[in-house]
């Protein structure tokens, strides 16, 4: 079954696609080796139109939704999931709320400089305390005059060394969990910020991962993102966007595991034949394109609610969880076909089993998309 893409679709996936194979894929192996940051590639997403994809064209973007952004991610993700996760952040969890829930002065301060590439963002809200408890984070603001006096540390955030600006959840109000949440925008050079250490991973070696300190960092109240302690509202609705994003990011490096497995087969003799002539071997092919078509028809789907303005809670972590767990399947089939070849940085699926293992982890576990599942299946519990 095909997803029915426009011709406008068709043409974000070539162009994404050509700069993919391009422009990434013959720089993807040594970024990933040397864990240095494709600064070059993320300026060229943003001159492409691919970090604002979410963001009005009023503000420098291309307003052009979610369905084209993740037909764009599966394709810069087939070749590189760090630079992959950099666009979907910048598209998915910094410029989506700052367009749904800043002010008209955020909105034309930050939006153009985020969509045209000119500034990296981040999102903030996981702690050393807290992970999957969103609502457990414990980063304090306290009003002084005009201003909020933030203090504490977020933890495992995306893009945070590079970011120009950072979204992040603080809490405001002690006395309330969920409600004591408010989002606010920093900007990396105010005093009182800092990047702290630098995570070795995995995966993702080419994209950063670090942790942000904040030291009495006074933010003016002038950054809040929509209202004194909506924070927490405002980061759940974010995630149901972003898990789209990463479901894309699986689909892309199934996709990939995919490719490499069928020319591995059709180019490796045992036997006296290529090992794609043994049913074993085919079994595992025919699985994975199964799994990864449903995969991406889940993704598509999601983003097509998304655009509707339709309730896609639900299909945002259905998409989440069988694309993230589909991917790694793929990926370790991928090695097991490749044999002892596959355990080796030579061939790129070492790296795409590096990388896959992520997406079933970030941006809400398996175990968390189950419940919010669940949830929704279960109103009448409530």
């Amino acid at each position: 079954m095909q997803f029915p893409l426009t011709e406008e679709h068709r043409l974000i996936q070539e162009t994404a696609r050509n700069f993919a194979d391009n422009e990434i894929a013959p720089v993807a192996d040594r970024h990933n080796r040397e864990g240095s940051f494709p600064l070059e590639l993320v300026k060229r997403l943003g001159e492409l139109g691919f970090m604002g994809m979410l963001v009005p064209e009023q503000y420098g973007g291309t307003g052009l939704g979610n369905l084209p952004l993740v037909v764009a991610l599966e394709e810069v993700n087939r070749v590189d999931a760090s630079t992959g996760v950099t666009m979907s952040v910048q598209n998915s969890l910094v410029c989506a709320p700052i367009v749904h829930f800043a002010n008209e002065t955020l909105k034309q301060k930050y939006l153009p400089k985020l969509a045209s590439g000119a500034f990296l963002g981040a999102y903030a809200l996981s702690e050393p305390g807290s992970g999957s408890d969103a609502a457990g984070l414990v980063s304090s603001a306290v009003k002084d005059g005009d201003s909020y006096v933030l203090n504490g540390t977020k933890n495992f955030i995306t893009t945070g060394a590079e970011a120009d600006i950072v979204v992040a959840m603080v809490r405001t109000d002690p006395n309330h969990k969920t409600r004591g949440i408010t989002a606010f925008i920093l900007e990396k050079g105010w005093k009182g910020f800092s990047v702290g250490k630098k995570e070795e991973k995995l995966g993702l070696r080419s994209s950063s991962t670090v942790q942000l300190v904040f030291e009495d960092l006074r933010v003016p109240a002038a950054n809040i993102v929509g209202e004194l302690g909506l924070g927490f509202k405002i980061a759940m609705h974010t995630l149901d966007g972003g898990r789209i994003g990463i479901a894309a990011q699986a689909v892309g490096i199934a996709q990939a595991c995919l490719d490499a497995s069928v020319k591995y087969a059709e180019e490796r003799e045992a036997f006296n034949q290529p090992i794609g002539r043994f049913q074993a071997v085919q079994f595992k092919l025919a699985n994975m394109a199964t799994k990864l078509e449903a995969a991406r028809l889940l993704v598509y789907n999601a983003a097509r609610l998304k655009d509707e303005g339709q309730p896609h809670g639900k299909e945002a972590a259905m998409a989440k969880l069988f694309a993230s767990e589909m991917s790694n399947e793929a990926a370790r089939e991928a090695v097991q076909i490749h044999g002892g070849a596959g355990y080796l940085e030579d061939f790129p699926v070492e790296r795409y089993f590096r990388d896959a293992r992520i997406t079933e982890i970030y941006e809400g576990t398996s175990e968390i998309q189950r419940i919010v599942i669940a949830r929704h299946l279960l109103k009448g519990l409530r």
